[in-house]
């Protein structure tokens, strides 16, 4: 049985490993200070961005998931984009992935947005099967310059 709770700054000890796990994953290394930020963002009342985890039974953390809200040019509610989320190895395909992706739907449509999003890498595989059973995939392709 998995528990998904907002992170609290009592938990970064246990947060930081899963984000260093997602980072080498996708093979990037984020500053220390971006991170730093990151987490300070997560706490801040006049923020809309969101960090919830996904606890086992024995209340560790096993999954993290980081959420953004925007406004939109093509909807007149919110827009919540799901920017990261990561589950430990040894509890991939055991429905924790999903269920964090269902507790950020539920805040989004708690803060009133009218549309979640995310994008993963082409050749990740094992989430795509996930996501293509949850969600519907819009076709957009990412371009990214570099600033």
């Amino acid at each position: 049985m998995t528990t998904i709770r907002p992170l609290e700054t009592s938990d970064y000890a246990n947060w930081l490993p899963l984000w260093l796990g997602y980072q080498r994953f996708y093979e990037v290394v984020i500053p220390d200070e971006t991170t730093a930020a990151t987490w300070a963002r997560f706490h801040a009342e006049a923020e809309p961005m969101h960090a919830l985890g996904a606890f086992d039974n024995e209340n560790q953390l096993v999954g993290i998931v980081h959420a953004i809200f925007h406004r939109s040019t093509w909807l007149p509610k919110w827009t919540c984009y799901l920017q990261d989320l990561y589950v430990e190895d040894s509890q991939r395909g055991l429905g924790v992935g999903a269920a964090l992706i269902n507790a950020v739907a539920d805040l989004a449509r708690e803060n009133g947005a009218g549309r979640l999003y995310w994008m993963t890498h082409e050749t990740n595989a094992t989430a795509r099967r996930l996501y293509d059973q949850i969600a519907e995939r819009s076709g957009f392709i990412q371009y990214r310059k570099a600033l």
